[in-house]
Order: C-alpha cells, then sequence, then structure tokens
C-alpha cells in the first residue's frame, strides 16, 4: 500500500473474516514475490550477473531488511 492509501472498510473487513493459517499464507506469497521482484530487477540491472550471484544478493538483501 502507498502511503497515501487507506486501507478500506471492505478490505479490513475482508482479512477479519480469513483464518490465520490463511493469512500467514497469504503473508507467504507476497515474501517470495516480494523475492522474485528483486530477483528480476537485479537481473535487469546486473545482466552480467550468474544466477547464483543473483541469489547470493536476493539471500543477503532480505536477510539484512527492515519493517
Amino acid at each position: 500500500m502507498l502511503t497515501d492509501e487507506q486501507t478500506s472498510p471492505e478490505q479490513i473487513n475482508a482479512l477479519r473474516a480469513m483464518t490465520g493459517a490463511r493469512r500467514l499464507r497469504l503473508a507467504e506469497r507476497l515474501y517470495w514475490s516480494a523475492r522474485k521482484m528483486k530477483a528480476a530487477g537485479l537481473r535487469n540491472q546486473h545482466p552480467d550477473w550468474p544466477e547464483q550471484r543473483l541469489s547470493d544478493e536476493v539471500r543477503r538483501i532480505f536477510s539484512h531488511a527492515r519493517t
């Protein structure tokens, strides 16, 4: 969500209606999607990097990430 967006009542109700397990699965999917997007961005910036280096860099970035 962008900083100027607010959660709608419909979104809040939908999240509250989900089980904890469902919310956890969605969070996991979001995490792995973010890693794939970061890898794609790095691949675009560094087309000469081998896959192992890309994987290592994504792992490093996410291991040092803060919320």
